[in-house]
């Protein structure tokens, strides 16, 4: 892999940076209330900006954490969970999940396997962030050209970037009966002088997750049962599917997590220079996927679990005022050991890893006749390896470099937006079998925030996107001959095909929002119309390899178009009451209907606020999704119900204690998430009740 001799010459910039920096404080913005955006770089409060924006901060964020990234945000609209058991979330975005949502920890990519394959958990702690955004459209170009489907951003304090008032200290416990989870949280900031030293702890442990029926899904049983006529063997297989699944609890699907991090900030009178170390360790099962080897006898398979590390290094700095047209200089550095091993049984399986140094310059120009925006460079070296049995992807130094810029113009009752992208991709696998790989790619856009009258606000957001193929597009099973040779990655419980010869993929995506704000009615209803020009699918092309689906990754023009609904009402001081829903359809013009999209959703919560008291109830219901895809099956309807409440202890000057309780899947309805390539063997957990408490100083 190259080594990053490029960072020297960074790091001389920052320091060129802090020399000629003015002893002067940043101009902050001092409404609380109001939430400055992270992710759009460009200094912008949600309500300002045409881009479509989901946001979760404070008591919402607390509301809605879950264990998984992807759970967290299901529930929003435009947004699902592609679970693969309890352990393993991972966010779709308007049907689009892998590798097009990028995901960010302070703005800075996870360098994990997340997006290599679904089974892979990602490796972030929603329970430890202050605040998740989520952007789709133009700014996801901010951070690559690969982010057409969003950007997830997870933002932690792990670099404080000012001095507290005086120590803070956190500590939270729950515990989910669904699967005897048990967390446990702590977090602590205190300052030495100039210097803010962070620390924080997560440690969760749980059982097999109960779920309310079998994990099989009938469905697929019937299936197997209606091909037995033309199909040999197939009675006897359908037979064996029901007798390995397991009823009230789902197989293999416990573990444990541990990640801890540690940082200190240099505070000075215009910015800041932090650094921080986090570690995680991070073991869990994986639910089986029943097969039966070849020509149809039984095939008894070891328990698949996940044993996962992870080491990151991060140095952030932040410096107002540079200059008379330089409003602020950006700077962050990662550096990630990653590696999990898949364990059968009590054997070593395939070992993957992924060694990457990432970085990040930005520049914010003082605003100059209306127009304010910044400029930036983005590096990132990789060294990914699948080394074993079942190593289907060919170690490879992947390195990428970008340029960006974007701006804003404001004119009165309009505020326009331009951004644009230059990319460089270059795979280099280490096998002479598989070619070298480079792609460049470009990508636009333009947005429009019109104030069309008091409480009517209209968004346009245009966007031309190129994206690179990804390591396991091109190179997964690549060189295959025969299919029967195909090394099956027993995770996912598929064969896996690439194609060396992908070309990039092109979109063009269109957003239009409508915002009505009146008085105690907030309403926003977002249109999105999304055309690829050679779109890197898997699908299942209908053969088998051992009982188990071939899954190719084709390229062939696609089409996604929606709605997402949101009305938020203020019925009195105490009571608020809240509508969402979201409708969307993808296909390809060859290969019919887009498999593993969400269904249609609609809900409705209820809140209520007292001095002590906070209470909700949610419910929200999918409507069956009978477009699977090829050779896919559907998912039925189901409706979840959740109802929780929290009782604050203010002790003033000595912090404050709150206990709360949560009622999950109330109705006890089984749900598979159509998103999931687990569906059939793996349905979300039973009804289920959360308890806890935290204490905040």
């Amino acid at each position: 892999m190259q080594r990053i001799h490029y960072v020297p010459l960074t790091m001389g910039l920052l320091a060129l940076a802090v020399s000629s920096a003015h002893a002067q404080n940043s101009d902050q913005d001092q409404d609380g209330e109001i939430y400055e955006l992270v992710t759009t770089a460009i200094h912008v409060r949600s309500a300002e900006t045409a881009l479509p924006v989901t946001l979760l901060t404070g008591e919402e964020l607390h509301k809605s954490v879950r264990a998984t990234i992807g759970d967290t945000l299901a529930s929003q609209p435009g947004l699902s969970n592609a679970s693969f058991g309890p352990a393993v979330g991972q966010t779709v975005i308007r049907g689009q999940q892998g590798r097009r949502v990028m995901n960010l920890t302070n703005s800075m990519p996870n360098a994990d396997a997340a997006g290599n394959s679904s089974d892979h958990a990602q490796t972030v702690e929603p329970l430890l962030a202050t605040s998740i955004e989520v952007l789709r459209g133009p700014a996801t170009l901010l951070y690559g050209g690969g982010a057409i489907g969003g950007v997830v951003n997870v933002i932690d304090r792990r670099i404080v970037t000012s001095v507290p008032d005086r120590p803070a200290f956190a500590f939270e416990t729950r515990h989910d009966s669904s699967s005897d989870l048990q967390n446990h949280i702590g977090s602590a900031d205190f300052a030495t002088g100039s210097l803010v030293w962070h620390v924080d702890a997560v440690q969760r442990e749980w059982n097999d997750l109960e779920i309310p029926d079998f994990a099989v899904d009938p469905a697929l049983l019937a299936k197997l049962h209606a091909e037995q006529e033309t199909t040999e063997g197939a009675e006897e297989e359908a037979h064996d599917e029901a007798a390995e699944s397991t009823y009230g609890y789902l197989a293999n699907s416990g573990g444990e997590t541990t990640t801890g991090t540690a940082g200190v900030s240099w505070i000075f009178d215009n910015g800041h220079l932090g650094f921080a170390f986090n570690k995680l360790d991070n073991r869990y099962g994986l639910p089986p996927v029943p097969h039966h080897g070849h020509e149809g006898e039984e095939e008894v398979e070891e328990n698949i679990a996940i044993d996962m590390e992870r080491s990151r290094y991060d140095i952030s700095g932040e410096w107002h005022e540079v200059a008379s047209w330089l409003e602020q200089v950006d700077y962050d550095l990662s550096h990630t050991n990653y590696g999990h091993v898949e364990l059968e049984g009590t054997e070593t399986g395939t070992h993957f890893s992924n060694d990457s140094w990432q970085q990040r310059v930005q520049l914010t120009m003082n605003e100059w006749r209306q127009w304010h925006g910044v400029v930036g460079m983005q590096n990132s070296r990789e060294e990914f390896a699948a080394v074993g049995e079942e190593s289907f992807i060919p170690a490879s130094d992947i390195t990428t470099d970008g340029l960006f810029i974007v701006e804003d113009f404001h004119a009165e009752a309009l505020t326009w937006e331009f951004g644009a992208r230059i990319n460089r991709d270059s795979y280099q696998a280490q096998q002479q079998l598989a070619p070298e790989r480079e792609f460049n790619t470009t990508s636009l856009s333009a947005s429009a925030l019109w104030q069309q009258s008091d409480p009517l606000t209209i968004g346009l957001s245009l966007a031309s996107s190129e994206r690179a193929p990804s390591v396991e597009e091109l190179y997964s099973n690549h060189g295959l001959d025969d299919l029967a040779d195909c090394v099956i990655h027993h995770a996912t419980g598929a064969c896996e095909i690439g194609d060396v010869n992908f070309t990039e993929e092109r979109s063009f995506n269109t957003d239009l929002t409508f915002t009505w704000n009146a008085g105690d009615v907030t309403t926003s209803v977002t249109l999105f119309d999304n055309r690829f020009h050679d779109y890197i699918a898997q699908v299942n092309d209908g053969r088998e390899v051992d009982e188990l689906p071939v899954r190719l990754y084709l390229q062939d023009d696609a089409h996604f178009y929606g709605v997402e609904v949101d009305i938020d009402w203020q019925l009195n001081e105490q009571f608020a009451l809240r509508l969402f829903g979201d409708s969307m359809r993808g296909s390809l013009d060859t290969f019919g209907d887009m498999p593993r999209l969400p269904p249609r959703r609609f809900g409705m919560q209820l809140d209520f606020t007292d001095k002590h008291w906070t209470a909700y109830a949610s419910v929200q219901h999918a409507l069956s999704q009978q477009r699977p895809g090829a050779f896919e099956l559907g998912s039925d309807s189901w409706t979840r119900l959740e109802i929780g409440a929290d009782y604050t202890l203010d002790f003033g000057d000595n912090g404050e204690l709150q206990v709360f309780v949560k009622g999950r899947n109330l109705l006890d309805d089984t749900i598979r998430m159509s998103t999931s390539y687990l569906r059939s063997f793996a349905p979300e957990a039973a009804r289920s009740v959360e308890t806890g408490l935290r204490y905040r100083y």
